[in-house]
């Protein structure tokens, strides 16, 4: 059932396409300012192994929202089985060009110890993901120096957007992943939010009960409709990191919407929610490289 509050209808939609797309109109100036500084636009390098769909999916896409406000994309896809040294070679190049503001890499990539090599190759101060021990270490320190992994980010942004309090507030975190889980627990704990924090995963007991304990909970374990009704508490704040398939084929996230919404003060759609604001994040951290030539 619907609740009320404050002469406001619940649940409440966290409108991450809305939030990313008044960004991206503030960051389109910034990129413009830019240009007219330098004479060219901001760079963005992406990377790519594979042709796995949905990887090239989301690389067009983060390409058309650069284009789109002014940002130059350059992209390199390396076919599987390419060896670790022809992708640092790449990336080298793009680290000693003053013309590329910019690195991205487009995960996830042939392996784990792979992957890492490939991040730890990226310039700290190009890397736009957020991924290198630099710039973690950074955000660990709660050095703003660096550069925040895209995805915490947004999320922080999205509740921030729409004045969600988190100091205080008990945070649990399903997903306890480089990408998504681990940063934003070290943002939520910072000293500027102090946020109370749980990390929940695969070996985590008892889930159901830790989650019900959630004045808000994040989902990011990458399994289709994971949580469900009997496993959250009325007036949550839900944010659904997913991007599954249900047996239908239609586009689901981690949370059973259906069911879990009736019970939310505020929650993610998806699609529309987390990841607009990961795009746009993604946007911004170019526009932070350019800057700090």
């Amino acid at each position: 059932m619907v609740g009320t509050f404050m002469n406001l209808t619940f649940p409440q939609i966290l409108d991450g396409q809305r939030i990313g797309e008044e960004m991206l109109v503030a960051l389109r100036d910034k990129a413009e300012s830019f240009l007219v500084r330098t004479g060219r636009k901001p760079k963005l390098a992406l990377l790519r192994i594979g042709e796995n769909p949905a990887s090239a999916l989301y690389m067009r896409r983060k390409c058309a929202v650069a284009e789109k406000i002014g940002i130059e994309c350059t992209a390199s896809v390396f076919p599987i089985g390419t060896p670790l040294e022809s992708v640092e070679e790449k990336i080298s190049q793009w680290n000693n060009s003053p013309s590329v503001d910019a690195i991205m890499v487009q995960a996830p990539l042939p392996s784990a110890e792979y992957q890492r090599s490939v991040f730890n190759a990226i310039d700290p101060k190009k890397d736009v993901d957020g991924f290198h021990p630099v710039n973690v270490g950074k955000l660990a320190c709660e050095d703003s120096s660096g550069f925040v992994p895209c995805t915490p980010k947004g999320i922080l942004r999205l509740l921030h957007a729409h004045d969600i309090p988190l100091a205080g507030r008990h945070v649990v975190i399903i997903g306890r992943s480089s990408i998504v889980g681990r940063p934003l627990g070290l943002l939520l704990q910072s000293r500027t939010v102090n946020a109370t924090v749980t990390i929940c995963h695969s070996r985590s007991q008892n889930l159901a009960s830790i989650t019900r304990a959630a004045d808000i909970l994040v989902v990011a374990a990458g399994r289709a409709k994971l949580v469900t009704a009997d496993m959250v508490k009325n007036g949550i704040v839900v944010v659904d990191v997913g991007q599954n398939r249900d047996e239908s084929g239609l586009l689901c996230g981690d949370v059973d919407f259906r069911s879990v919404a009736p019970r939310c003060m505020y929650i993610t759609p998806v699609p529309g929610g987390v990841g607009p604001m990961t795009v746009a994040m993604l946007m911004e951290n170019v526009i932070q490289a350019c800057e700090h030539e």
